[in-house]
């Protein structure tokens, strides 16, 4: 099964949960005797989590600059970054263009995967 690391960190540091893998490209800081799904051996089967804001479309684009200078500075503050390292995700901050290649990747990356395994919405 795979699951979003997010909600099971405590079953898995506790023993009552058992990782396999994770599945990013590299080790988690929170479970380091956790491999990677690389290290496994399927490479191609890297996948992340990832979490970002949003705005409406046609938001003004001074709004949407004052709203990310204001997370990437909340996400520079140490008891920011000390609260995410604990359920064990990683501040990425960036740029809203960042923000939308990511986002527009996943897009990409799923409908391949979506259309490669023939899968139809029912």
């Amino acid at each position: 099964m795979f699951i979003t690391m997010l909600p099971v960190v405590d079953l898995i540091k506790t023993g009552k949960l058992r990782a396999l893998a994770v599945t990013g490209p590299k080790r988690v800081p929170l479970l380091p005797d956790v491999p990677t799904i690389v290290e496994a051996g399927y490479p191609s089967l890297v996948v992340e989590d990832w979490t970002g804001f949003a705005v409406k479309h046609g938001t003004p684009k001074e709004t949407v600059a004052r709203l990310n200078a204001a997370i990437n500075k909340a996400l520079e503050k140490p008891s920011a970054r000390e609260a995410l390292a604990k359920i064990g995700a990683e501040p990425a901050g960036g740029t809203p263009e960042q923000f939308g290649r990511l986002v527009g990747d996943q897009v990409s990356h799923w409908h391949k995967v979506i259309a490669d395994a023939g899968i139809k919405v029912q």
